[in-house]
């Protein structure tokens, strides 16, 4: 952008909510703030991964230091899921009613005095309730993060609402390697003696970045334009133009209301508006193809070391390094294709693919069972590369697109927040199932989990419906339009 004062440059006129959404789609408003806001965000989903992994590699330590029975140790794992389904049903809500950056902001608070809570527990009853309270800002703050990715991005090009929603992938991926490291970190730094310690510098480090996002907010993070002119504020939404976007936006005297400002707060009435007869279908849709990828993720993900120690027969060393290398190797560089996928492709194909990729995987790793000679172990391990591959980049990737641009600005918070609230339902059952099955199908279990992708294809069979760059809003207002001049 030019050093020209933005008052200086040619106004741009305001007459409506169209006009801000108009301006922010068509890519001519760009603005480093409005980058470091999608930054910010992206910082948010690095959060979520950070937090549901931080315990993942202490749990034995805490039964021990706490004395916990296997009932109790199940609850302080569990906690987590349950705050994350009541804070992504209800933080949805929110995040349309109250708009996007109070709850993002509430978002950073949660996770700061949570992770301080969960580092400092005295006993296993105060970590079950951080704990608790991180899952519900982990919930609030997915709705929230694909919102501002949403509408601080163009509808089409590089820049736009399909990659950077599909860029929560690799974001997700990387967070989960970077616990990792900060884990082998701590390891390395801390005393022998102290070992005992390191779930709770591990819990208490998801602090950090949070307090980094509170401390530049007033700098760098605003309020969507979109949010704010389609609630009547076009004053706003202006100021938000220019001081994110660098846009000289000067209301115009002969503005428009929105309709949205006359309406009355229809409270969780919000959420059947998702079940009418424009969006059912896509509710529908984004819901099985969701839950579909969450099943197969979450046993494959998180199960990775049963799989490699139990169904490979792999020892400790080769379980590690090959979790790792998986997760690095082939699930970033899958989330890094899938937004460039995106925007060539489009949401629908990329998932197809992924989901036929991932179908593909799991029928040869049932075909191929417990392997005992190398050459099979090698085969089975790049089944499992090439399902988290398929994952990162196809169906994990863009099933963020049917969730959240599906919808247009009044109800992208609502949708998103039911999509993940129930989403959580099916990721807490499969985490529940996974080691159960396992353990009596053995390698039979692939054959179970394939019914994933099974139902995922059979979802997009059903609809074909291409999220990425449709403009939600403009749709919507075109059809009150008609409405209202029908009448």
């Amino acid at each position: 952008m030019s050093a020209q004062p933005v008052a200086e440059r040619e106004p741009v006129l305001i007459r409506s909510a169209r006009d801000v959404t108009d301006l922010v789609n068509s890519g001519a408003a760009r603005g480093s703030h409005a980058r470091m806001i999608v930054l910010l965000a992206l910082g948010g989903i690095f959060l979520d991964a950070y937090d549901l992994t931080s315990l993942a590699y202490g749990i034995t330590d805490i039964r021990e230091e706490f004395g916990l029975s296997p009932a109790w140790a199940g609850a302080v794992t569990a906690s987590i899921s349950v705050g994350a389904i009541i804070g992504a049903w209800f933080g949805g809500y929110l995040v349309d009613r109250l708009g996007r950056y109070r709850v993002f902001m509430a978002d950073m608070l949660f996770f700061v005095v949570s992770a301080l809570g969960c580092a400092l527990a005295p006993n296993a009853e105060v970590l079950i309730l951080f704990r608790f309270l991180m899952g519900i800002g982990v919930g609030m703050d997915i709705p929230v993060a694909m919102a501002f990715l949403a509408e601080f991005s163009q509808l089409r090009g590089k820049a736009s609402k399909g990659s950077r929603t599909a860029a929560w992938s690799p974001a997700w991926y990387v967070a989960t390697s970077g616990c990792y490291v900060v884990i082998l970190a701590l390891y390395f730094l801390l005393p022998d003696q102290h070992h005992d310690l390191l779930w709770r510098f591990t819990v208490g480090f998801g602090a950090i970045p949070a307090l980094v996002i509170l401390l530049v907010r007033n700098k760098y993070m605003n309020e969507s334009p979109s949010w704010a002119a389609n609630q009547g504020d076009l004053h706003r939404a202006a100021r938000i133009l220019r001081d994110s976007y660098s846009v000289n936006a000067v209301v115009a005297e002969d503005a428009e209301v929105p309709r949205e400002r006359t309406e009355p707060r229809r409270g969780l009435a919000d959420f059947a508006r998702l079940f009418n007869a424009r969006y059912r279908a896509r509710t529908l849709q984004a819901l099985v193809i969701s839950l579909a990828q969450t099943f197969g993720y979450n046993a494959v993900a998180y199960g990775l070391p049963i799989i490699i120690a139990g169904l490979l027969a792999q020892g400790e060393l080769n379980t590690i390094s090959a979790s790792l290398v998986l997760n690095l190797v082939f699930a970033v560089s899958g989330g890094l294709l899938g937004i460039r996928l995106a925007h060539r492709a489009g949401a629908w194909w990329t998932t197809a693919l992924g989901f036929a990729v991932q179908l593909a995987s799991l029928v040869a790793l049932a075909i191929i069972g417990e392997p005992g000679a190398l050459p099979w172990v090698l085969a089975a391990l790049a089944a499992l590369g090439a399902f988290m591959f398929a994952q990162a980049a196809g169906p994990g990737a863009q099933f963020m697109s049917f969730a959240s641009l599906s919808y247009p600005t009044s109800l992208r918070g609502t949708g998103i927040g039911f999509n993940q609230g129930t989403l959580r339902v099916g990721s807490t059952l499969a985490l529940f199932f996974f080691p159960v099955l396992s353990a009596s199908l053995g390698s039979g279990v692939f054959w179970v989990l394939a019914l994933a992708p099974v139902f995922g294809l059979l979802a997009l069979l059903a609809k074909r419906w291409e999220p990425v760059g449709y403009d939600a809003d403009a749709v919507e207002r075109d059809t009150a339009d008609r409405e209202t001049s029908a009448a």
